[in-house]
């Protein structure tokens, strides 16, 4: 009889963390909201983690916009608290890019101050009650699946990381020429044309690993955040739900940090590689 009971409690908890860790799709065939999909078809997408990460991109856009326009009107007043906070988080990024690329470059320094805070932003919509959204949007608009956290589907973090990968062949290619870039493949790290092969397949086994460990250590850490706040909202009642929520709430926040910076630095450590190799 035990047994059974737990069982089902095992059963009824694991189709809550399903519902819940599952996305709203699109079928791009008949642009209709679908339940199931097949896995990894390319012709459906996850329109809830599509929606809040470009929503969170324009939140994160026009207010350091607005705080721009606003030091700029009232340069000569002391700054506000989010001025200074503003400021602060830029002077951080700009500092580091200094410190390991070994010169300013305004490019990169845009490019990891939006990968941070863009990554923070969307990592801290897990800090939401798991059942917040996906009921009161789920009743307002009739979708029987919500996930809300974008940093923890591997399609936006994967996605984040291609476009960077992207940006650093473009960047490669700028700074060396096309020539050079293909030299690259065939004189590094032997330099002698006898070990291009060799050269080569390590030269590729380098490049293709930057998408790769961007987008699954950011990935992994909000997915594993996840399951531990549904399991904890599936096994305990809700009003000892606070007694493990809150401790683990806090330290989730250390890691939401944490792994912005780590993925930012990485985005700013591949980009100095590119500065650092010596052009053909």
């Amino acid at each position: 009889m035990r047994c059974g009971i737990l069982l089902n409690k095992i059963f009824d908890l694991q189709g809550y963390i399903y519902h819940h860790l599952s996305h709203l799709k699109l079928n791009l065939y008949t642009f209709k909201i679908i339940d199931f999909c097949v896995p990894y078809s390319f012709m459906c997408i996850n329109i809830d983690s599509l929606f809040v990460s470009v929503f969170l991109g324009m939140v994160f856009f026009l207010f350091f916009y607005g705080i721009a326009v606003y030091a700029c009107i009232y340069k000569d007043t002391v700054p506000s608290k989010l001025q200074t906070f503003v400021e602060l988080i830029i002077i951080f990024v700009d500092r580091n890019v200094q410190e390991i690329c070994h010169r300013r470059n305004a490019f990169i320094s845009s490019l990891s101050l939006t990968v941070f805070v863009w990554t923070c932003l969307m990592s801290f919509m897990g800090l939401f009650p798991v059942d917040f959204f996906p009921f009161y949007i789920g009743h307002m608009f009739h979708v029987s699946k919500l996930h809300i956290v974008p940093s923890a589907d591997i399609n936006v973090t994967l996605s984040i990381a291609l476009n960077i990968f992207f940006v650093i062949i473009f960047y490669m290619i700028k700074e060396k020429g096309i020539i050079g870039f293909f030299l690259d493949f065939l004189l590094n790290p032997f330099r002698h044309f006898v070990f291009s092969p060799i050269n080569f397949v390590f030269e590729m086994i380098s490049l293709l690993s930057k998408p790769i460990s961007l987008s699954l250590r950011l990935f992994g850490n909000m997915y594993a955040g996840e399951i531990i706040f549904l399991l904890i909202s599936g096994l305990l009642p809700w009003w000892l739900q606070w007694i493990l929520n809150v401790p683990w709430a806090i330290f989730h926040v250390f890691i939401i940090i944490l792994q912005s910076f780590i993925f930012m630095i990485l985005t700013i450590v591949y980009f100095s590689m590119v500065l650092k190799v010596k052009k053909y």
